[in-house]
């Protein structure tokens, strides 16, 4: 039996684990090789440092990107979707098919309060809201393929940055570090600014099924000023530095048994 918990009548107070009962059985060597043989292949299609920069699939153009979502943002059709036919039929009922998920009911069209004009070479409409923008017009790329299944906030936030207005998925930064990797590998490589807690929620910027070195690190929440923003827990709450070293000590031993243990698997 396992000597796991044992009462002091000697009853073992947790069964054995599937692995200890293979281990111990009269196949358990058969077991412990292939678990070895397994280990091995896994450790060998493993890379050293998942966190390391990895080369993209084709020359990138661009080196950095930052990616603004300003939550309760100005609409698509205020400042650089410009749409004659709602400006023509404002104030009649909505022509088209009902959204699959609404929160309230349809109303009537609404013309956009502001003027529109042509910019650029390119012919880009642009509204009065951001002149110096859309003066610009030439050498920005304007995606207007994209569309929502789902009109309620916390499904569409989730829809615009995971892809799923359902499931829970990885996230954009997510995925963008699993297949890149990270720069400096002593500071995170997907952070979140002040992210709101509610419509999707860690949801939004989550690594889902992908390991958690590729979660995002949240910097601040939605009622902190943004000077005053930091990363949870990395403040030392009093704490001196031998203590503190003592608990990571303490958290890497325990890390190094579980290892030991289970090896690859």
């Amino acid at each position: 039996v396992s000597e796991r918990g044992k009462y002091c009548s000697g009853f073992d107070a947790l069964p054995m684990t599937r692995r200890e009962m293979l281990q111990k059985s009269s196949t358990g060597f058969g077991a412990l090789a292939i678990a070895g043989l397994l280990g091995e292949e896994a450790k060998a299609s493993t890379p050293e440092n998942p966190l390391a920069q990895r080369a993209p699939h084709f020359p990138a153009k661009a080196k950095r990107i930052i990616f603004l979502f300003m939550h309760g943002g100005v609409s698509q059709v205020d400042t650089f979707d410009y749409r004659p036919a709602l400006q023509r039929d404002t104030g009649k009922p909505y022509p088209g098919k009902k959204p699959r998920i609404v929160s309230s009911a349809t109303g009537n069209l609404v013309a956009s309060p502001y003027s529109f004009k042509q910019y650029g070479q390119c012919g880009q409409w642009a509204s009065d809201i951001f002149p110096h923008i859309a003066s610009m017009s030439d050498e920005l790329c304007f995606i207007k393929s994209m569309y929502g299944s789902n009109s309620r906030h916390g499904s569409a936030l989730l829809e615009l940055h995971t892809g799923s207005d359902t499931f829970i998925r990885p996230s954009m930064g997510s995925w963008l570090n699993y297949g890149l990797g990270f720069e400096n590998q002593n500071l995170p490589g997907y952070i979140t600014f002040k992210p709101t807690g509610t419509h999707g929620g860690m949801n939004a910027w989550s690594s889902a099924f992908l390991p958690a070195h590729f979660h995002g690190t949240q910097i601040g929440t939605k009622a902190t000023p943004i000077d005053k923003a930091k990363i949870p827990f990395i403040d030392k709450h009093g704490k001196p530095i031998a203590q503190q070293r003592r608990e990571l000590d303490l958290l890497a031993q325990i890390n190094q048994e579980h290892l030991s243990e289970r090896g690859h698997d």
